[in-house]
């Protein structure tokens, strides 16, 4: 019988339960007694936070990764985001990857007028003296190595905090950082 969980991956944490490199770094493990053979599916950088879904079924693992799937970020940015910047991003803008150029695809994107309240971050983000802040949801199907954060520098937005809040339609909802929610399944939609 296959074990499913949903997590709120706090800022700090690797998507990970191994770490072989010398320095000390927190992992998933350290927020629940999770059982053997459990995996992340996806990842979420050290600095991001949100929704992840842990599980030990690899197929489960496969159909959440497939590019049909929605994610969608919530992303705090420097500066107060203008509708000419969420346009661009929405017909795709280019990023560096791989040490080559990348056209992302079209995306959904909107600005997001209420802030949300995922609570503090474990790290202080900045100070209101270094400018307003403001923050917009961007729903990818694609995920490449830090490609949310990309796509906004590339639109003059760099992003100062990002949070997962979807994968298709599971939700993060009131989930707080570092909690952890077993589930029977994951109902996952396209």
């Amino acid at each position: 019988m296959h074990q499913h969980f949903i997590i709120h991956k706090p800022y700090g944490y690797l998507s990970q339960f191994k770490y072989e490199l010398k320095r000390k770094k927190k992992l998933l493990g350290e927020l629940h007694d999770f059982p053997e053979g459990i995996m992340a599916i996806g990842r979420l950088d050290e600095d991001s936070e949100g929704l992840l879904l842990l599980t030990t079924d690899g197929k489960m693992s496969e159909i959440v990764r497939s590019k049909k799937v929605e994610k969608e970020y919530y992303v705090q940015v420097d500066g107060i985001m203008t509708h000419e910047a969420i346009e661009r991003l929405k017909k795709g803008v280019e990023i560096g990857f791989d040490g080559t150029k990348y056209m992302t695809k079209p995306c959904q994107s909107f600005i997001v007028n209420e802030v949300p309240d995922f609570g503090e971050r474990g790290k202080k983000i900045r100070d209101e003296r270094h400018g307003p802040t403001s923050w917009a949801s961007i729903v990818v199907t694609e995920g490449k190595f830090r490609q949310v954060r990309k796509m906004t520098a590339a639109v003059g937005f760099p992003t100062l905090r990002l949070v997962r809040i979807r994968i298709g339609n599971v939700h993060l909802n009131n989930l707080q950082a570092g909690e952890v929610l077993e589930v029977n399944t994951f109902k996952i939609t396209e």
